[in-house]
């Protein structure tokens, strides 16, 4: 065994672990939190932020279950990689909301720059591979990055759904801001599309999401 490679592996996954600490806009599905080991927090559900560990977690499964329904025909465990480390650069860009202008304008800065000291951590024939998976992903032109950024997408967008629309009414966003987030998804998988845009459709007539 090759004890500097595996030390270098190792180095990579600690450092991914601070994905747990990386929150994000959009909250869990419910309230409910695991018991403490002394029961204080037993009946006091409250409402939280996914982390980006779990978001990516998502993203895999979404990608096992739902891979039937791309468009066209994907390396399902490529795919799952691709989700696995496409928000890796956040451990030193931080989470950039999506419909925060003034921080996109840097984004793609910020996250070059941490790509470059992640995926170092790694011995170089993973690097590669690693990397390249996050620059495919980013450049979004073959099947499996297409299906990818639909799932991207998808994820959170059945989060806020099953919270009637929390984190959009907080932040203010409108029908028409997450119309046109959403149609990536049509790029990734037209029949997944199709279903959520009728979703999106029906919280929009439920003042939900306001014009």
């Amino acid at each position: 065994m090759e004890i500097s490679k595996l030390e270098s592996q190792l180095a990579f996954l600690m450092e991914a672990d601070r994905l747990k600490n990386i929150y994000r806009q959009t909250y869990t599905s419910t309230d409910d939190l695991p018991p403490m080991p002394d029961g204080s927090n037993v009946g006091k559900p409250y409402p939280r932020r996914e982390n980006d560990a779990e978001h990516s977690f998502s993203l895999a499964l979404f990608t096992a279950v739902l891979a039937e329904y791309s468009n066209e025909p994907i390396d399902v465990p490529k795919t799952m990689k691709m989700v696995l480390v496409h928000d890796i650069v956040e451990i030193d860009a931080g989470d950039t909301y999506c419909y925060d202008a003034a921080g996109n304008s840097t984004k793609e800065e910020r996250e070059k720059t941490a790509a470059d000291r992640l995926f170092a951590l790694l011995p170089a024939e993973q690097e590669k591979e690693f990397r390249g998976l996050w620059e495919e992903f980013e450049a979004g032109e073959t099947p499996e990055a297409k299906f990818a950024a639909a799932m991207d997408r998808l994820q959170p967008l059945l989060l806020n759904l099953h919270r009637n629309g929390s984190s959009w009414q907080e932040h203010g966003i409108k029908f028409g801001q997450v119309e046109k987030r959403v149609s990536r998804i049509e790029k990734g998988s037209e029949t997944l599309y199709k279903y959520i845009y009728e979703k999106l459709e029906d919280v929009r007539k439920r003042g939900i999401l306001p014009d």
